[in-house]
């Protein structure tokens, strides 16, 4: 989910791959807050991998089988399904998932959830996860070492600001985890961002570093609209962002919020 305006992508997206075997087959879920929808991301190493299949991440909206259906015919057997946070964009469609799959499924709200620094081998893969909490509290990220490809969710979208939707969402921790992102792609660790919405960035220290400063502005810009006299989070969204539309300034009242409560006021 994103709200208003961030730095922008490294190229054109359509849909595609973030590296080998890594590949991105879009939901037919657009809008204002999912973009062009939600990515589902494929992982199917190239060759013959230990116990055969694919590692899902993300399987998407519910109601949509046409969507399960070709992530199905991209994927081939799936030997495991990972989820990244648990907003319904991402995992409403679980419960068909494992219908039509029988994959078993990690993370988010599931029996078995992610833990910071686990390593998960399937499929021929080996991912560490990350807890990079701040979007919700049980955000990850999940990194492909040899690859360099970190599969963000909504910590990081590949075009636009993700929502810190107080009191759910929590600033101080983003803020966290973007500074962690950062030192990892100027380690050269993370090469290549697989968002969970928007295109593939194949430039993620500078697109993080642009990022980090947006949000501080918007910090220093909230800090202002409250010494101006706003009083209250709608006060503060029409003096930072203007005219919104509906959904939008939902969005943008929750991160405000967000960003209020960050700086020590009274986020009501």
């Amino acid at each position: 989910m994103r709200t208003g305006s961030g730095p922008g992508v490294t190229r054109a997206w359509r849909g595609g791959a973030a590296g080998t075997g890594v590949r991105a087959v879009l939901a037919p879920n657009p809008g204002p807050m999912t973009l062009e929808g939600t990515n589902t991301w494929v992982l199917r190493a190239p060759g013959p991998a230990p116990g055969g299949g694919a590692v899902v991440v993300d399987p998407g909206p519910a109601g949509v089988p046409q969507h399960l259906a070709v992530v199905h015919e991209v994927a081939g057997p799936v030997a495991l399904t990972l989820l990244t946070h648990h907003h319904r964009d991402h995992t409403g469609a679980v419960a068909e998932w494992t219908a039509l799959t029988g994959s078993a499924v990690r993370g988010a709200d599931s029996d078995s959830p992610l833990r910071e620094g686990e390593r998960i081998q399937a499929a021929g893969w080996n991912l560490e996860v990350l807890a990079t909490p701040g979007h919700t509290a049980d955000s990850v990220c999940l990194l492909i070492p040899e690859e360099g490809v970190l599969l963000t969710g909504d910590t990081v979208l590949g075009r636009g600001t993700s929502v810190v939707p107080w009191p759910e969402g929590h600033l101080g921790d983003y803020l966290d985890s973007l500074t962690r992102l950062i030192s990892l792609a100027r380690e050269g660790v993370v090469r290549t961002i697989a968002p969970g919405h928007g295109p593939v960035v194949t430039e993620p220290l500078d697109f993080l570093n642009a990022l980090l400063a947006h949000r501080r502005e918007r910090l220093d810009q909230v800090s202002a609209a409250v010494r101006a006299g706003a009083r209250t989070a709608s006060e503060v969204v029409t003096a930072v962002y203007g005219d919104l539309g509906e959904t939008l300034a939902r969005a943008a009242t929750a991160t405000v919020r967000a960003q209020l409560a960050h700086l020590g006021h009274d986020p009501a």
